[in-house]
């Protein structure tokens, strides 16, 4: 990864994309058009200064709840609407006595807005479609991962330690988790924004607050969509989508942020419209009950304890993976989708694979390939009940039918870009010679040519199953897959 140095002026916020913007934490869409009415639809690069936009701020705060108490039916879209006329008045009556430019009132009232409705001073970083993860390391230091690998120094998002907690409760609470808080009695905090973005934070464990916010750039990718991106090749979209079709229990597995949950929501297009399934997550971010195609979609979510114990020494309203699977196995579903297996609802889920339907999907983090069996006996173990490594050998041949594995290339240090792509599909055959689950390498890196992304090997012994929902396996004899050169790695296989 290479870095560029801070922003020349750091009161400057990056614009927010016009195309593909997410949705803002804690706006409506009434109040995001009156926000386009009156801010204008992109962010003016100007000087802010943020104790004027936090004194305006509180002003419109007491006027607000002037309104709140003596209208309280008034809803969300005219309480915006209102608050956005005395945005523009008060910073009017600044502007004149300063004697700003239109790009500065622009910034300010832009500047309030967010800092009443939305996420303050982070905002104009959740807007960026550019954006993969945000970096805070404490208020005043703020990075920006893009997509690319590029990583580059930002204005600050807070004054004070104290001002960035109080932006992190404020997130949890806007985002529908009032359950949630964050102090020293209560260090880490974990939810998903509203746009879908996942954070991370921890405080008191160090010398400062720390934080993660991990962009979703593509909530709604099509198989399609990957064959553009360079993920996959025509072909394995084919396979992949006649795998699900044909209701073949299929693991995701790789790197992490190699893009396993992005070809989760690809491959979860492939149901139809009206397929009755789960998702259970610890955080939503699958998005399917919300992305306009699903319509029979039970979304499922863990939650984390109020900090208490309860008399079985469990934390006090914690809810977790392995506690969603069971009730969630009596929803007449046709399928369950787990957003990722880290812990003992592997259990759960392998069970739910080996004695329901067919057509589940779940990921799992793997290093490599070949440690993935491994990786699910240890999650095993993590169940605390006794369960050996043969069982949960046993139970994944038994269970899964194909496990897909998504790779990634970080060339960034040495100038390059990230490129992420699948490289291997393994079907599960059975209980080999060692006890351990036997596999057939479907697809897998082109060595011999210098391909390191997924190319046909052989036919699957489910084939037939695949040519029942449509597969033409004639597809499977094309040894260079439907690639048309090698990924153009600056440093890779040489045929």
């Amino acid at each position: 990864m290479h870095a560029r140095p801070l922003h020349p002026d750091p009161t400057v916020s990056p614009p927010p994309q016009a195309e593909g913007r997410s949705p803002a934490v804690g706006s409506t869409a009434a109040g995001e058009a009156a926000s386009g009415q009156v801010l204008g639809t992109a962010a003016p690069q100007a000087t802010l200064d943020y104790r004027v936009a936090r004194d305006i701020a509180s002003q419109v705060a007491r006027q607000r709840e002037e309104l709140l108490k003596s209208q309280p039916g008034t809803d969300r879209g005219s309480e915006e609407q209102r608050c956005l006329n005395w945005i523009a008045e008060a910073v009017a009556l600044w502007s004149d006595a300063q004697a700003m430019t239109p790009n500065e009132d622009e910034a300010l009232r832009r500047a309030v807005y967010d800092l009443l409705f939305r996420a303050g001073r982070l905002q104009p970083y959740l807007d960026d479609g550019r954006v993969e993860d945000i970096i805070i390391q404490g208020p005043r230091e703020v990075w920006l991962d893009y997509g690319d690998g590029e990583r580059r120094q930002v204005a600050p998002i807070a004054d004070s330690e104290e001002e960035l907690l109080d932006l992190l409760r404020e997130l949890a609470r806007s985002s529908g988790y009032s359950e949630r808080t964050i102090s020293t009695a209560s260090p880490t905090l974990a939810l998903s924004l509203p746009d879908g973005s996942r954070l991370q934070a921890i405080t008191g464990l160090g010398p400062r607050t720390y934080a993660v916010i991990r962009r979703h750039r593509m909530s709604h990718a099509t198989l399609d969509d990957l064959v553009r991106l360079g993920m996959i090749d025509p072909i394995l979209r084919d396979f992949l989508g006649a795998a699900v079709r044909a209701e073949k229990n299929v693991m995701i597995a790789g790197k992490q942020k190699a893009g396993k949950t992005t070809l989760l929501r690809a491959m979860l297009r492939e149901f139809g419209p009206e397929t009755r399934f789960a998702t259970i997550q610890t955080e939503d971010e699958l998005f399917a009950h919300a992305n306009g195609y699903h319509r029979q979609v039970v979304s499922l979510v863990g939650r984390e304890s109020n900090g208490e114990m309860d008399g079985a020494g469990r934390g006090a309203g914690e809810v977790t993976l392995l506690d969603l699977m069971h009730p969630a196995l009596r929803m007449s579903l046709e399928r369950i989708v787990v957003g990722e297996v880290r812990g003992p609802e592997v259990v759960a889920m392998m069970q739910a694979l080996t004695n329901g339907s067919g057509g589940n999907l779940c990921t799992i983090h793997a290093r490599r390939p070949d440690i993935i069996f491994d990786r699910i006996a240890e999650l095993y173990a993590l169940a605390q009940i006794n369960l050996s490594e043969q069982l949960a050998y046993r139970q994944t041949a038994n269970g899964l039918d194909f496990v897909v594995y998504v790779d990634m290339a970080d060339e960034t240090q040495i100038g390059g870009r990230r490129h992420r792509y699948v490289s291997h599909v393994l079907e599960l055959t059975g209980i080999g010679e060692s006890g351990r689950p036997a596999t057939n390498s479907v697809f897998s890196p082109g060595v011999e040519f210098g391909e390191v992304r997924a190319v046909p090997r052989m036919e699957p012994a489910c084939i037939d199953d695949l040519r029942r929902v449509g597969f033409d396996s004639s597809l499977l004899q094309h040894r260079y897959g439907a690639w048309s050169a090698p990924l153009p790695l600056r440093v890779g296989l040489r045929p």
